[in-house]
């Protein structure tokens, strides 16, 4: 990413069409004279310069407050096209629960967002232990009435078994967005790519640094340090262009977010 100072900064054209490219976050240490160079004030803004869409990482670990969400819609609110997604709290995708306090305050607090038609996805993140159960499909249903009010739904999986003809079946009559994914994948890793029948798509990119992704040892850096070469971006452009074609939007998330790569 081209580094310029706030004063020299002009809005790029979108990404044009029904694809809209991103980044995961914003607020990295390991972003500064990388990403951020010195002198900028408003991190958000300076990256939503650059992208379609920015999606949102601490709802993963905290609600936002709406204050915040307010805050973050009127710094980008002359940017055309530019629009928010955000994760779903950890309680609810990792610990299993839907508290209807971690879903209130959720919902309030991305609420300004919403309202201002900045908010298009709400993903749901899980982990590899994931798997297909009834328990688990309960789950997704009761995750998808509770939000789907609010944004398009999107069900993250690692887990192979959710990419079994019928649970892809039930997602899409849920009316669910399932996400595609570039990761290291291992040999119980969900792989597919989700026909999304005329559906918005969501692809996310975790970089393939597989030694460190399969590392217990291996802190949040170094599982998404990676930078992708040109050879495996004209890979992901093609696999980007094969979902589009069946869906109605695609959007695509870099997530290999350490010193910007």
């Amino acid at each position: 990413m081209a580094l310029a100072t706030d004063s020299q900064q002009q809005p790029p054209s979108p990404s044009g069409g029904d694809v809209a490219c991103g980044v995961a976050g914003w607020s990295y240490p390991d972003w500064n004279g990388f990403v951020y160079p010195a002198g900028v004030k408003d991190r958000l803004r300076y990256v939503a310069f650059y992208v379609d869409v920015i999606e949102i990482n601490m709802s993963f670990y905290r609600p936002p407050s709406a204050q915040t969400a307010a805050s973050w819609e009127k710094r980008t609110r002359d940017l055309p096209g530019f629009f928010f997604t955000a994760k779903l709290h950890q309680d609810i995708t990792h610990g299993g629960r839907l508290d209807r306090d971690i879903v209130d305050a959720l919902k309030h607090g991305l609420e300004p967002l919403a309202t201002a038609g900045r908010l298009r996805h709400l993903l749901a993140q899980f982990r590899y232990d994931f798997s297909v159960s009834p328990e688990a499909r309960e789950h997704l249903r009761r995750i998808h009435a509770a939000f789907s009010d609010m944004a398009n739904i999107v069900f993250e999986f690692r887990h192979s078994s959710w990419q079994s003809r019928d649970a892809l079946d039930e997602l899409a009559g849920m009316g669910a967005t399932v996400a595609a994914l570039d990761y290291p994948a291992g040999r119980s890793s969900f792989t597919a790519d989700a026909p999304a029948n005329g559906r918005p798509a969501y692809f996310r990119l975790h970089g393939r640094n597989k030694s460190a992704w399969y590392s217990r040892d291996a802190g949040r850096d170094d599982t998404y340090n990676y930078l992708y070469d040109e050879r495996e971006i004209a890979g992901i452009v093609a696999r980007a262009r094969r979902i589009r074609a069946a869906s109605s939007s695609l959007t695509i998330i870099a997530n290999n977010h350490y010193q910007g790569k």
